[in-house]
């Protein structure tokens, strides 16, 4: 599909622009929905955590409907991630060395955290499964009181707004998404991610829900998940956690 093939709905306030789509996916919306929203109240990241959400920034979810077989919707968040990465790139001036992907879908502007993406999904009453990828980018605004370093376009000298860099969102996430083929062509997905990636062959810490663990940063794998070289040798598969660079 093409941007201009998606559908598009802007709001002024709301709780989340992942719940209005979910919501509009149980109501039996057919998908392919862009929904935006100017500020959001609720707004969330992952494992519920509160995502600051002012007015000036860009909130944008997108909602598909059985997006690709189930086995492959591991890897969406590598797509989503280059599609932000990809859109933010074409606003600054010179992006090339400054803007990575930190895994597994975080947006890094000279090491500061610029975009969050939050992966949700459901059944809908027709037994399909609705999957929404919602993106936050820190266009004018940054969390003041974040754990973490953070940045925004407009510091880094971008003259872009919200609804510009939305338009460049659309466009970079049809590109991603036919690149990806609903997983049938991951490997070129990997490759493109890993060329953006940070980290990759460093020490890192990744935090998971009951553990902690050590190691290299050698690979991502075709679903996804980040390969760890522990330090007695050996391999480790994570789908899922924080990643800390030591």
């Amino acid at each position: 599909m093409k941007a201009e093939d998606y559908r598009h709905i802007a709001l002024d306030d709301v709780q989340s622009t992942n719940t209005e789509c979910l919501e509009k996916a149980q109501a039996g919306d057919p998908g392919n929905l862009w929904i935006t929203a100017r500020r959001q109240l609720g707004g969330r990241g992952r494992r519920g955590r509160p995502w600051v959400s002012e007015a000036g920034n860009l909130y944008a979810s997108l909602l598909l409907i059985d997006p690709a077989p189930v086995h492959a919707l591991a890897s969406l968040p590598l797509v989503a991630a280059l599609a932000v990465h990809g859109a933010i790139a074409r606003a600054l001036p010179d992006p090339e060395s400054s803007l990575k992907i930190k895994w597994p879908n975080d947006v890094l502007l000279n090491g500061g955290k610029i975009s969050g993406i939050l992966l949700e999904s459901g059944i809908v009453p027709d037994g399909r499964r609705a999957v929404v990828i919602g993106c936050g980018v820190n266009v004018a605004h940054a969390p003041k009181e974040a754990m973490y370093a953070t940045a925004t376009l407009r510091d880094a000298g971008a003259a872009v707004s919200a609804e510009e860099l939305f338009a460049y969102l659309c466009q970079s996430m049809a590109r991603e998404l036919a690149r990806w083929g609903e997983g049938a062509n991951m490997s070129e997905t990997r490759e493109l991610w890993l060329r953006w990636a940070t980290g990759v062959g460093k020490q890192i810490t990744v935090n998971m829900p009951n553990a902690s663990i050590e190691g290299i940063f050698r690979d991502i794998d075709d679903t996804g998940c980040l390969i760890l070289e522990k330090p007695d040798g050996s391999l480790q598969s994570i789908a899922a956690g924080d990643l800390f660079f030591l």
